[in-house]
């Protein structure tokens, strides 16, 4: 009978086990992926050790490793690349429904990215903390968006302010604009 009971259970427990979508299981897989991708792109010499999975219902879409000193770009972060390739498949701006997975909590130009696109999350891993600790340190950039625009580090003037809002108006009276 013990035998009987035992096989039932692990019977049972193996059909439970192959019907679970665990989230936190497919989750870790794909910053798995990213986390892969990384290496790679260092073991290129293409960037730091940053890597991106976009996902859209299950399927990646996008993906992008750090190649700011392979290609002397410095916006090629991870997870602009990997917007930039995910927006491409997808042939739109946003990325409505989709799923970021980053190895590092993003910093401000690729925060900035992720709202622009529009994902429904996002998934990371290290902490910016932990990226400072070996020389990607972003808390200057935070900082400098708490001071007044004037005494910046880097000088920002304001110039032709009336020639570029005609620019604006242009936009609104454009019929064809695509809103974004």
């Amino acid at each position: 009978m013990c035998n009987s009971f035992n096989k039932k259970f692990l019977d049972e427990a193996s059909k439970m086990y192959e019907q679970n979508d665990d989230p936190i299981n497919e989750h870790e897989m794909f910053m798995s992926m990213a986390i892969d991708l990384a290496k790679k792109g260092m073991e290129n010499e293409e960037g730091g050790p940053f890597g991106c999975i976009i996902v859209k219902d299950g399927k990646v879409i996008g993906k992008g490793n750090n190649k700011v000193t392979g290609t002397n770009d410095p916006t090629a972060h991870a997870e602009v690349v990997a917007i930039r390739d995910a927006c491409a498949h997808l042939q739109d701006f946003q990325l409505t429904g989709c799923t970021i997975y980053a190895t590092c909590e993003p910093c401000p130009m690729c925060l900035g990215a992720i709202y622009w696109a529009r994902p429904e999350e996002v998934f990371y891993g290290a902490l910016k903390g932990d990226a400072a600790k070996i020389g990607f340190d972003d808390q200057f950039i935070y900082e400098e968006l708490d001071i007044e625009i004037s005494n910046r580090k880097i000088s920002f003037q304001q110039i032709s302010r009336n020639e570029s809002i005609k620019l604006f108006e242009i936009w609104e009276n454009n019929d064809r604009k695509k809103p974004y």
